[in-house]
């Protein structure tokens, strides 16, 4: 199967964590410049996040008017609004839900902004939804009917759009998925000195055994640690 190179690319706690408090406290702000800093660098395709990262990050819970929608029927067919994007935001939102305004993120930071959207859905997502979508230019794939086959989905993001290297960056649930199907080729960990709160989410939801080996090591200012990870190929 050809597929991007995966990058799973995270700031994480000393103790594994991924989200929480400790990403707001002064050493925890500063390692997520890092992050932001190291993500620009890659130069990669795309980066991708599940639905609940995608909104707490860019859709902030907005809700679009569906009321223009409703009646549509649409077949399932994936919907590609641009095949030529120079970077793509992936939101893994299986039922559709996230409330995107246009089909681009509008962010500050230049390693997200302008990124065109594409939305990865199961075929039991409103066709309401599908018909808001297209309204708004965004593209849309689907992955499966009622639950998402990852490896058809990469397949697809490289055949349909030219995804060749992909971040991905959380949250814990799609982060596991990935893991658990082995689809990880290279972890980039940057380490905040700082241990999380109990209830904070790990860096992989019901992961599985699996070998990396340590590539690469870095100490940034107020020794934030960048900890860089290959798949274990035997």
């Amino acid at each position: 199967m050809e597929k991007p190179y995966i990058i799973c690319h995270m700031v994480a706690s000393i103790d594994g964590k991924i989200t929480g408090n400790f990403l707001t406290t002064p050493i925890g702000v500063e390692a997520s410049k890092w992050y932001y800093k190291v993500h620009r660098e890659y130069g990669a395709d795309a980066f991708a996040c599940g639905r609940i990262t995608m909104e707490d990050s860019f859709t902030k819970g907005f809700v679009p008017d569906f009321s223009g929608f409703e009646g549509a029927s649409l077949d399932r067919s994936d919907y590609i609004a641009d095949s030529k994007a120079k970077f793509y935001a992936v939101a893994f939102d299986r039922r559709g839900r996230l409330g995107w305004k246009t089909s681009a993120i509008a962010d500050d930071d230049p390693g997200y902004d302008g990124a065109h959207i594409i939305e990865v859905l199961c075929e039991d997502a409103p066709d309401s939804y599908l018909a808001y979508l297209k309204s708004i230019g965004a593209s849309y794939i689907f992955g499966g009917k009622t639950d998402l086959d990852l490896e058809l989905v990469l397949s697809k993001l490289y055949s349909l759009f030219g995804i060749k290297k992909l971040l991905l960056e959380g949250g814990s649930e799609i982060n596991g998925s990935f893991q658990r199907e082995g689809l990880i080729d290279e972890l980039s960990l940057i380490i905040a000195p700082i241990v999380a709160e109990q209830d904070d989410k790990c860096l992989f939801e019901h992961s599985v055994l699996e070998n990396y080996k340590i590539t690469g090591s870095a100490v940034y200012d107020k020794s934030i640690h960048r900890l860089t990870c290959h798949r274990y190929y035997k």
